[in-house]
């Protein structure tokens, strides 16, 4: 893959996805800027991966369907995508995703197949759905169209700050956020955070190979991000990039999430903090012309009442 497979894919999916703002913030008196793809339509960066796949398939392959595995915001991407081609959608979803991701995606009209993710393996049931159904399987981030599409959001912080900045940092659960935009803004650093104990692309990096994450790895509020397994597509290119990892804890996550809200009003779910809270904590040291991507919105509204303090 290249970058001119995202920009083959910004040309594509134009006018379908939204340009989410780029906005000036400061931690610990250093000024960095989030790139706010919690206001992405859908909540999350994913309608940008899941348009420019659906976009290309071909007329038979649409009347079939597509069927998606996703704790939410791929799969309501995929939902939002399909809906406005047409198209029957399946989501193979967690039976302890967020209510709030299961009615955005079911109120997309997707069908939806629930599972345990600590005993079964969704890309199993996806790939019985399909044998069954003849409809295509849309991994969330195992695809080149996908991680092109997701790299758009790459060439927009270079769109909108006029030049390539220093540092990118992104929250990490495949992976196919970071590898887009890494192939998007080539002369960038980039920096993946991901939740203690599901550090596997870290792990990765560090190692010079794909190492999955630990059976025993712990629970963690970070649904969106719980990735046992990166893929052969997004580690390469990271790798190749040199990029490197951050973990943070959930503690860490919730103070992201608090300054998300009170410095800028916006509504941030766990696994879209990830990155916020490795600078926040001080885990990655803030520095001028640093980008931080603030990837989703999908949070439980009683959860993120009670974190802002907001609760009764």
């Amino acid at each position: 893959m290249s970058r001119d497979d995202v920009i083959d894919a910004a040309r594509r999916t134009d006018g379908l996805v939204e340009r989410t703002p780029l906005l000036e913030s400061e931690v610990a008196g250093v000024r960095v800027w989030l790139k706010c793809e919690c206001l992405q339509t859908g909540g999350a960066f994913k309608l940008r991966g899941a348009t420019n796949r659906l976009l290309q398939l071909s007329a038979e392959e649409r009347e079939r369907g597509v069927v998606a595995f996703s704790s939410g915001n791929h799969a309501r991407g995929v939902a939002i995508a399909a809906r406005r081609l047409g198209m029957r959608a399946i989501i193979v979803m967690p039976s302890d995703a967020p209510q709030v991701k299961v009615d955005g995606t079911r109120g997309e009209g997707a069908e939806i197949i629930f599972y345990d993710r600590r005993s079964e393996s969704r890309e199993e049931i996806a790939a019985r759905i399909s044998d069954e159904t003849g409809a295509t399987v849309v991994p969330s981030f195992d695809d080149p169209a996908i991680v092109a599409g997701q790299g758009t959001a790459g060439l927009e912080i270079m769109e909108q700050l006029g030049r390539s900045p220093k540092r990118i940092v992104v929250p990490c659960g495949g992976g196919g956020l970071a590898s887009g935009i890494a192939l998007a803004v080539p002369e960038t650093e980039m920096v993946v955070v991901e939740p203690e104990g599901w550090d596997d692309m870290a792990r990765s990096l560090d190692g010079g190979e794909i190492v999955p994450v630990e059976a025993d790895a712990p629970e963690t509020f970070c649904d969106a991000i719980m990735t046992p397994r990166v893929s052969p597509i997004t580690f390469g290119i990271l790798h190749g990039r040199h990029a490197r990892g951050v973990s943070v804890s959930d503690p860490e996550v919730e103070d992201a999430i608090r300054f998300a809200w009170e410095k800028h009003g916006l509504m941030v779910e766990p696994g879209a903090a990830v990155a916020l809270a490795a600078v926040v904590s001080g885990k990655l040291v803030p520095e001028e012309d640093t980008v931080v991507v603030v990837s989703g919105a999908n949070i439980d509204p009683a959860l993120h009442a009670r974190i802002t303090g907001q609760a009764a």
